[in-house]
């Protein structure tokens, strides 16, 4: 018994002795707690700012995955909206490349009519759109090859509508879109005659798609040779002005030679103050009829050589901005004609003459700088617009390579677009200060 209390005793005074130790440790952690507090804030926020991180980054990915799916099938709606939409970018499909060469509008013309007579033919003898299979209705072939040729009838007007319109209506911005409306309106069409069987045959479609072509490049030919007509028309007007001045030249020196004769005949009989009014008078007749002479004697050489002429170097900074030049030819008599013809009501500013350069071959030198500045013309399709993007001192340089003596006047007047723009700028300053000194509201 006494050993049991022994034993109790002991276990009780190590259980307070325990108990102290844990209250001392418990007081120690506390104050290690205490002391290390911010340490163990960061690392537990660290930890939160992990996990939150890996769940963020999961939500990426998944999001990253799920926009991928969908950009496709957005792609492809797009690009099923587009064959629809008439203001898409011409970026969007890139350019047409002609599938036919020939070299006169009416051969295009000949061409179409020969495509239609092929769709005829097909039509007529039953391939353009065909059924695979033998249907009956009622037991019946013979109603069933009726129902057959009514759906035939039907999907033949409904393709070939389809395929007029767009050819009624094709152009230089849509042609190529054009091209798979057609491939696509076979599709969906055969699509919805699947359960029929029936179907538009390739060759037919091939024939549409020619049509279109044929269509669309016969309408670029047109023009075209509208253009040359007009460049050639544009051509026989300096032929015919050139000879103009030629006939004017010829008449004002007969003038002035019946003018001289007619001074002399006077002057034989005249004496004093009147023989000397008549000697000066005739001295001025010379002048002129020397410089008459000399305009005839250039406006024949100039007829004769069928190359000489002007090559001139203008701007219209109101029109066309700053660096813009054009580099054209002219054989008129004179060519300022040319540049006032240029700037008539079709732009809102006169043209600036920074150089005017007569050479017995003008079109070899107007050649050699459209050549060399090829790469900055403004428009790469049409080279007959001889605008382009250049600065003035490039185009003096290769001038002076030929023509040494060439003069240019380096810095453009614009006068009537300067004015434009100081009297433009008065207004807005005016209309400025009325409207700071009287507000619209308070």
């Amino acid at each position: 018994m006494e050993n049991a209390y022994f034993i109790a005793a002991i276990l009780g005074v190590f259980v307070i002795l325990l108990l102290i130790q844990l209250i001392k440790v418990s007081l120690k952690n506390k104050q290690y707690r205490k002391k290390y507090a911010p340490i163990i804030d960061i690392e537990e926020e660290a930890e939160k700012e992990r996990i939150e991180k890996e769940k963020i980054e999961r939500e990426i990915k998944e999001l990253q995955e799920s926009y991928k799916e969908k950009k496709i099938i957005y792609d492809r709606l797009l690009r099923q909206i587009a064959l629809y939409e008439e203001e898409i970018e011409l970026a969007e499909y890139g350019f047409y490349k002609p599938h036919f060469d020939f070299d006169a509008s009416e051969r295009y013309k000949d061409a179409i009519t020969s495509c239609r007579e092929k769709q005829k033919a097909m039509v007529k003898n039953k391939k353009a759109v065909y059924c695979t299979q033998q249907w009956t209705v009622d037991g019946s072939k013979s109603k069933g090859t009726t129902m057959t040729n009514r759906n035939i009838r039907l999907t033949s007007r409904a393709f070939n509508n389809e395929c007029d319109a767009l050819i009624a209506n094709v152009s230089w911005n849509n042609i190529l879109r054009y091209e798979e409306r057609i491939i696509k309106a076979k599709e969906t069409i055969d699509k919805m005659n699947e359960s029929n069987k029936i179907y538009i045959d390739k060759q037919y479609l091939n024939l549409k798609i020619d049509e279109l072509r044929l269509n669309h490049e016969y309408k670029e030919k047109k023009q075209k040779e509208k253009e040359e007509q007009a460049e050639l028309r544009r051509q026989m007007r300096e032929e015919a002005k050139l000879q103009q001045e030629i006939e004017e030249a010829e008449k004002e020196e007969q003038k002035y030679i019946k003018l001289l004769e007619k001074a002399k005949v006077e002057a034989e009989k005249a004496a004093g103050d009147k023989l000397e009014q008549l000697k000066a008078k005739m001295a001025m007749l010379e002048e002129e009829l020397i410089a008459a002479h000399e305009k005839n004697e250039r406006a024949k050489s100039m007829a004769q050589q069928t190359k000489a002429g002007h090559v001139y170097i203008i701007s219209n900074i109101g029109s066309f901005g700053e660096h813009v030049y054009k580099i054209g030819m002219t054989r008129r008599l004179d060519p300022m004609d040319r540049v006032k013809e240029l700037g008539d009501a079709s732009v809102p500013f006169t043209f600036d003459v920074h150089a005017m350069i007569y050479a017995d071959d003008a079109p070899g030198l107007e050649g050699i700088l459209h050549s060399n500045f090829d790469q900055n013309r403004l428009n790469l399709v049409n080279n007959r617009k001889e605008f382009f993007a250049v600065n003035l001192e490039d185009i003096e340089k290769e001038v002076l390579k030929k023509i040494p003596d060439a003069e240019f006047v380096l810095t453009a007047e614009a006068r009537e677009y300067r004015e434009s723009e100081m009297i433009r700028k008065e207004k807005n300053d005016a209309l400025e200060k009325e409207e700071t000194l009287i507000p619209n509201s308070i």
